[in-house]
């Protein structure tokens, strides 16, 4: 550093990068512009130049004054190493000019603080740091530290937390080989402390996130959900809110999407497939995918699921990693986790297959229905996916099933169901081969008399429900379709007859998954 080089940065006046003081007088009130600076975009702060004139003035330098500049530095944290630069003036009686730099190299460190104060450059104004600014700066300094999934859920303890969806996530990690099946037997305190959910005994938000009773005191734990007729938000045919853990919302979401799309079905040979218009194991994932990454420290947004005529979009609060871009994520790539406990526990508990294979295995589905491949935006820092729906071919068959709405239904929930019916794909059964077929109602039961056993639409909606939530209850499900409680039972009482499902434990007990 010499005089001309100091003669230049101060040539244009003081700037939002260049502060000059009169002398160590004024040294308290350099150290906030140093800060500042440190804060933004880095700069220079010089002692020694009228601040009107802008004259090189310097002043005498005494070891004291070299004692105070050092005191001064060290009340700036995160500790940093800034060596003041002493250059004499010349045709002055031993006067020199003192120079800090702030290097902009070292932001990553930012926010600093001076006297336990941080300050930041607002044009070339120093002022002091608002609050949310310096929290935002600390989080993406310190982002494992203040990651919102690591911290101790406020006024949380374990009793707040529902052992029964513990355990039953514990039990899908043995079954499927990611649990040691020792952790059967743990408490759930110990099973907490393995899924690496709790801080000195308390739950973590994480552990509120995925496993809590109640959510009141978390509004960000939220599913909004819309039917809506046309193209945009004019016409509701289906409106609904969820609150909860993620699994209460993953099990509210799936059963709005089998309530409000087409169902359809497709005899090959002797056998029948029957399909959600959009795989409902694709929107399952989507849906799991905006649970687990939504930013949850924005507490303004929540997840919402939105059904169109032409499309259907979940949008989730956040922002893509600064690796992954809309385009990249239909590429192979790396997983980079917003809420890294969340995503470790749905990967042990088989609800992620592997981290990164999301938008693949979405892809994949959609394909093998024959169905576009969906689309990821990001924008206003949100994230969304939209499913293009197919047009709906005329249908003029008006049959209704009694037990879908009408009065035995329920609610308004059997009235949407209804309309699935009728809006569903007519199909053409065989009794015993591919000539001399009956049309009929594709509700009945399929292959009945080769001896194959194949699942109704009905049969196949409850199924979905149950393998997007084992806890489902046989009153949970009739509210849940429309459906009357005894058509429920008896239709369970055929998929347990028939191994797709079983029932582990009475009440309080869960359905598993056979085939």
């Amino acid at each position: 550093m010499t005089i001309e080089y100091i003669q230049q940065l101060v040539a244009t006046d003081e700037s939002r990068t260049v502060e000059v003081k009169k002398t160590t007088g004024e040294l308290q009130s350099a150290m906030h512009s140093l800060c500042a600076m440190l804060n933004s975009d880095g700069g220079y702060v010089i002692i020694g130049i009228h601040p009107t004139t802008l004259r090189i003035l310097g002043q005498k330098v005494v070891d004291k004054t070299r004692q105070e500049i050092a005191n001064e530095i060290r009340k700036i944290e995160p500790h940093i190493t800034i060596a003041a630069e002493y250059i004499d003036v010349p045709d002055t009686d031993g006067c020199q000019v003192i120079v800090f730099h702030a290097d902009k190299s070292i932001f990553y460190n930012a926010p600093y603080v001076y006297d336990g104060k941080p300050y930041y450059k607002v044009e070339n104004t120093t002022v002091q740091m608002p609050q949310q600014l310096y929290e935002q700066m600390l989080r993406a300094r310190d982002a494992e530290m203040f990651r919102w999934d690591a911290q101790t859920a406020q006024g949380m303890t374990v009793a707040d937390l529902s052992e029964k969806r513990i355990r039953a996530a514990v039990s899908l990690g043995i079954k499927n080989g990611r649990v040691n099946a020792s952790a059967e037997g743990e408490t759930i305190t110990s099973l907490l402390s393995r899924f690496k959910l709790l801080n000195d005994g308390l739950p973590t938000n994480a552990a509120v996130m995925l496993f809590a009773e109640s959510t009141d005191r978390f509004p960000e734990m939220e599913l909004r959900m819309g039917c809506f007729r046309g193209t945009n938000k004019n016409i509701f045919v289906d409106n609904k809110s969820e609150t909860g853990n993620f699994f209460d919302l993953l099990d509210a979401g799936i059963a709005f999407c089998v309530r409000n799309l087409r169902l359809s079905g497709e005899v090959k040979g002797l056998l029948r497939e029957e399909k959600l218009e959009i795989p409902i194991e694709a929107l399952r994932e989507a849906l799991i995918n905006a649970l687990c990454h939504r930013q949850y420290e924005l507490t303004d947004g929540c997840v919402s699921l939105a059904i169109y005529d032409d499309r259907v979009e979940i949008v989730n609060p956040g922002r893509f990693p600064s690796q992954i871009s809309p385009e990249t994520i239909k590429l192979p790539h790396q997983s980079y986790p917003h809420n890294k406990l969340i995503a470790r526990v749905l990967y042990l508990t088989t609800y992620l297959e592997r981290w990164g294979s999301g938008a693949e295995r979405i892809m994949q589905l959609c394909r093998e229905q024959n169905i576009s491949d969906p689309v990821w935006n990001a924008e206003n820092d949100t994230v969304s996916i939209v499913f293009r729906r197919k047009p709906l071919a005329n249908n003029s068959n008006d049959g209704q099933d009694p037990d879908f709405g009408g009065e035995n239904g329920g609610d308004n929930s059997g009235s949407n169901m209804a309309d699935n019916k009728r809006n569903s794909s007519q199909i053409v059964i065989s009794n015993g081969g591919e000539n001399g077929g009956e049309r009929k109602n594709h509700q009945n039961i399929v292959g009945k008399d080769s001896g194959e056993n194949h699942l109704t639409d009905r049969q196949l909606i409850i199924y979905n429900l149950i393998k997007a939530n084992g806890e489902n209850s046989t009153k949970e499900l009739a509210r849940t379709t429309g459906i009357t409680r005894r058509t429920i039972e008896r239709e369970l009482s055929y998929l347990k007859s028939h191994g797709y499902i079983e029932r582990k434990g009475t009440k309080g007990g869960i359905w598993l998954i056979l085939k």
